[in-house]
């Protein structure tokens, strides 16, 4: 008897204890509902939070806490019922108290089980609206900086390329100028030439390293033996590092074959090479290097091989290493540079399904290793240049821009054709009904309610057996495109665009 007394004096205080602790709190809501939703307990936390005392609350449905919305979406029913089917029900959203006043809070219902029977529920509220407050003040400063880099980023761009390409333009204005009046002498006109053919060439490969690191540059990846990749542009890799640095080459005998897009893959080494040139001051040397590596650790898991680019030089501050990749990222002097080079270098692994690493020491030099994956196909052996395909008969150039329409037709001319041009679709379909050609040449992007492409698929419709050549300088839109119909990239030279005609069906 006496210890059956003992045992209910311990649960009346245990329970004593536990009301009084749940009654005490004042940070959190702590109540109970009966299986409907009827409030049948309330603390003082509820009180302070929501505003209502015990005697205005209990008894009422707690669904008088949710919004007007949110009462009319069935939302209080509906998180009884996954508590009861879950076991649990928690989120965050909003609440209203007693004065009409919305707080963000943290609810978690628990249902209550006796014997197996559901006898209701204990509900949990937080009012967590300061601490949502200082999240989304601290999201929105980050945006606000993210906009900030953008900005500065793009300042920093702007700078940068129009730097490069008013010395482009300034190569090119200068030598045409020469050759409007009369150059004196044969080698005169030829330099003309020449620095007008390489500054085109620089123009263009400034806008594929933009194109790259915007990942929206058409890629075509195919095996590439780099040992005669190398050997082929060697020439050019010694001329990127200048009289005052040493270039050395240590390919591993029988390295695989690449996977990588050709043109890309030249770009990075040769920024790669300036890249460790400029580290070099006062000379050094630079080694290319070149081995077979099986990786197992994913996500770069199988066979690859490790390219590497290495330098005596200066070395990459600890605090500047982290940033190198990124876009116009540059601790170059004004003028010296875009920040393009190692974002294009990025770029380009990443787009080959490799990668690129980055080990540096102050006083002795850094090394850049890019991964590529092997190539499983056999190479690709460049050919001789061969003599341009010359056709005949008649050719319709759709291109809205007389400038280069101009040069259009003069390239289709070298090749044997004449040429009729129209600046826009609809022109394009009219001359169409009235005269035959060999086939349509037509860039993409045009004004008018019709483009390029759209052009060609309704040539497609009505002249299935018409061969469509299309031109684009938008890399974005030959990605698009690719496999539709065969398409030139801009700016393009006679023998690519000799290629692409002899490739037509006919």
């Amino acid at each position: 008897m006496v210890k059956k007394y003992n045992q209910q004096r311990d649960l009346f205080e245990s329970e004593r204890s536990l009301r009084l602790l749940v009654e005490g709190v004042a940070d959190y809501a702590l109540y109970m509902l009966d299986p409907s939703g009827i409030i049948t307990s309330w603390n003082i936390g509820g009180e302070r939070i929501k505003g209502y005392s015990p005697s205005e609350i209990v008894g009422q449905h707690f669904s008088r806490f949710y919004t007007e919305t949110d009462r009319a979406n069935g939302k209080p029913a509906r998180a009884l019922g996954i508590a009861r089917e879950k076991g649990r029900y928690e989120e965050e959203g909003w609440r209203v108290r007693k004065d009409g006043t919305f707080f963000w809070a943290s609810v978690v219902i628990d249902p209550i089980y006796e014997d197996g029977e559901l006898v209701g529920f204990a509900k949990i509220t937080r009012d967590i609206t300061e601490r949502r407050n200082t999240q989304l003040k601290l999201e929105a400063m980050q945006k606000q900086l993210a906009e900030s880099q953008k900005f500065d980023a793009l300042g920093q761009l702007t700078g940068g390329v129009a730097h490069d390409f008013n010395n482009l333009l300034m190569i090119i204005s200068g030598s045409l100028h020469i050759l409007k009046r009369g150059a004196e002498d044969d080698a005169k006109l030829q330099r003309a030439i020449s620095a007008i053919d390489t500054a085109t060439k620089r123009g263009a490969a400034l806008t594929n390293q933009l194109l790259t690191f915007a990942r929206r540059q058409s890629v075509n990846p195919q095996a590439i033996d780099f040992t005669e990749r190398i050997a082929a542009i060697r020439e050019v890799l010694d001329a990127g590092v200048g009289s005052a640095v040493r270039l050395a080459f240590d390919i591993e005998r029988g390295v695989w074959p690449v996977k990588a897009d050709v043109s890309e893959l030249e770009t990075a080494l040769l920024n790669l090479v300036i890249n460790a040139r400029d580290a070099m001051p006062d000379g050094g040397a630079v080694t290319i290097s070149a081995r077979n590596a099986v990786l197992a650790e994913p996500p770069y898991a199988g066979e690859f091989v490790a390219i590497s680019v290495a330098d005596t030089g200066l070395g990459i501050p600890s605090d500047v290493l982290d940033k190198i990749f990124e876009p116009f990222f540059t601790t170059k002097p004004i003028g010296k540079g875009t920040g393009l080079g190692l974002s294009q270098v990025h770029g380009f692994a990443h787009q080959a399904d490799g990668t690129v690493k980055v080990a540096s020491e102050l006083g002795k030099g850094t090394t850049f290793t890019v991964l590529l994956p092997r190539g499983t196909n056999a190479p690709t052996r460049e050919t001789v240049e061969s003599a341009p395909f010359r056709g005949s008969g008649t050719v319709l150039l759709v291109e809205d821009n007389p400038d280069v329409a101009s040069v259009s037709i003069g390239l289709l001319e070298q090749l044997g054709y004449n040429v009729r041009r129209v600046a826009d679709a609809e022109a394009a379909l009219h001359e169409l009904e009235m005269n035959g050609v060999e086939f349509v040449f037509s860039d993409i992007v045009m004004p008018g309610k019709m483009d390029g492409l759209s052009l060609a698929h309704h040539l497609r419709q009505i002249r299935p057996g018409l061969p469509i050549l299309l031109a684009t300088g938008h890399s974005d839109i030959a990605a698009d495109v690719r496999g539709d119909f065969p398409i030139l990239r801009k700016p393009y030279e006679i023998h690519e665009l000799s290629e692409a005609i002899a490739k037509l069906p006919r």
